[in-house]
C-alpha cells in the first residue's frame, strides 16, 4: 500500500502491520517521530484503520455543559479556571439554578448534561448525591454525565466514605457516567510538576476501574503539549488501553491539547506553549493505531482545535466531534479561542464537506441516528 511513497522500510513494515493489529508501545514511539512522507503514510494508515473499525459516520451529541463553581482548593498549574472563594470573579451556582439550566438545555434538544466544577470547600459526596436527586426528579430521561475522578475522590474524602460507597450512592441517585478528566498525563513525575495536589496515577486508575466495575462507564482523556515528551504520551495511552482490556468501561478517548495562554505553568516558563498541529495529528493517528477496536471512538475537541483543524483530525483517525456544549468555561479560561457552544448544523457542514456521514448519538454510542 505504501510502496510508491518511498518511505523507510521499517516505517512501512509498522504501518502495514497496523492495518491488521494494534501497534506496540515501541512502534508508537517510532511513529511519534515521523516526518515528511512517513508522517503522511501514518495519517493514511490511521484513516484506513478508522474506516474499517467504525466506517464513515462522524458522530456528535447534543449536550450541555454546566461548570457549577470555579472555586477550587486545588493548585493545578495548567488551570486558569480556578478562583479563590473571596475573589470578585468566583461563583457557586445554587442547585435550583443548575436544575433550571439543565431543563432549558433539555427543552432545546440536549440529551445529555455534563456537570463538573472546582473542588469547593462546601462540596462533598452528599452534595453530589442531592444535586443528582434534584436533577433526576425534574429530568427523569436526561442522561447525567458528571463529576471527574478528582471530584469523586474529593467528595469521598470530604464525606469520609470509600470510593466504592460513594459511587454506589451516586449511581442510585441518578449518575449515568463520569467524564474521564483529571488524567492529564498518567506519569507521577509529570504530575508532580503540573498538578502536585492531584491524585496519583494509581489512584486515578483505581477510581475509573471501580466505576467501570460498578456499571458506571467513563470517557478517558490525555492532556498533552506541556512538559511531557512522546514517550510519556505513549505510556499514557498504553495505560488507558490496558484498563480498557480489563474493564471495557471507556466510551471514547479524547485527546486534549494544552491551552497554555493564561496558565501559571506556561507563564512561569515550565511548560511548552501547547502542541503543534503536527503533534495533534500524530496523537490522533497513533491513538487510533494503538487502540484499534479495543476503544473504537476517538473524539476531536473542536473547542480547543477549531472547526477547520478538527476537520483535518477527522481525517487522521478520529470519528467523533463531541458535543454541542453550552457553557464550557474551563478551556475558555485557559485561552481557547473557538467558543463554548455550537449548532449541530456546523458539525453537519464540515462532516459532509469531507465526504463523511453526520450522525447524532447518545453518550454510549448505542443510539446512532444518521442525519
Amino acid at each position: 500500500m505504501f510502496e510508491q511513497l518511498k518511505i523507510d522500510n521499517h516505517i512501512e513494515e509498522i504501518l502495514g502491520k497496523s492495518l491488521k493489529t494494534n501497534i506496540s508501545n515501541e512502534e508508537a514511539v517510532i511513529l511519534m517521530n515521523t516526518t515528511g512522507r512517513e508522517l503522511q503514510a501514518l495519517l493514511v494508515a490511521a484513516d484506513v484503520r478508522r474506516e474499517e473499525i467504525v466506517g464513515d459516520k462522524v458522530t456528535y451529541i447534543q449536550n450541555w455543559n454546566i461548570n457549577f463553581t470555579n472555586i477550587c482548593t486545588g493548585n493545578c498549574g495548567f488551570c486558569a479556571f480556578k478562583k479563590d472563594e473571596n475573589s470578585g470573579e468566583s461563583y457557586f451556582l445554587g442547585m435550583d439554578e443548575i436544575v433550571k439550566r439543565a431543563k432549558i438545555a433539555w427543552d432545546n434538544g440536549a440529551v445529555e448534561v455534563c456537570i463538573q466544577g472546582g473542588l469547593h470547600p462546601d462540596v462533598d459526596a452528599y452534595y453530589y448525591e442531592e444535586l443528582l436527586q434534584k436533577l433526576r426528579s425534574e429530568l427523569p430521561d436526561m442522561y447525567i454525565h458528571a463529576f471527574s475522578p478528582m471530584e469523586i475522590l474529593y467528595g469521598a474524602e470530604k464525606a469520609d466514605i470509600s470510593i466504592l460507597e460513594e459511587l454506589k450512592m451516586l449511581k442510585d441517585a441518578g449518575l449515568d457516567s463520569i467524564p474521564g478528566n483529571a488524567a492529564e498525563i498518567l506519569n507521577d513525575n509529570i504530575r508532580k510538576i503540573i498538578c502536585p495536589s492531584k491524585m496519583s496515577t494509581a489512584r486515578w486508575v483505581e477510581i475509573v476501574e471501580t466505576a467501570h466495575k460498578k456499571g458506571i462507564p467513563t470517557t478517558c482523556t490525555m492532556m498533552y503539549g506541556h512538559v511531557e515528551d512522546v514517550n510519556d504520551r505513549v505510556e499514557h495511552m498504553d495505560i488507558l488501553r490496558n484498563i480498557q482490556k480489563r474493564t471495557g468501561g471507556f466510551t471514547e478517548f479524547v485527546p486534549l491539547t494544552f491551552m497554555h495562554k493564561n496558565t501559571e505553568l506556561y507563564r512561569n516558563g515550565k511548560a511548552m506553549p501547547g502542541s503543534t498541529g503536527i503533534d495533534d495529528l500524530k496523537v490522533y493517528a497513533i491513538s487510533r493505531l494503538m487502540f484499534g477496536d479495543i476503544l473504537p471512538n476517538i473524539q476531536v475537541s473542536w473547542v480547543k482545535l477549531g472547526f477547520k483543524f478538527a476537520q483535518i483530525c477527522l481525517g487522521a483517525g478520529a470519528n467523533d466531534l463531541g458535543g454541542t456544549l453550552g457553557e464550557e468555561n474551563i478551556s475558555k479560561s485557559a485561552g481557547a479561542q473557538y467558543g463554548v457552544r455550537t449548532n449541530p448544523i456546523n458539525f453537519q457542514r464540515i462532516i459532509r464537506n469531507m465526504g463523511r456521514v453526520p450522525a447524532k448519538r447518545d453518550t454510549l454510542y448505542k443510539n446512532i441516528q444518521i442525519i
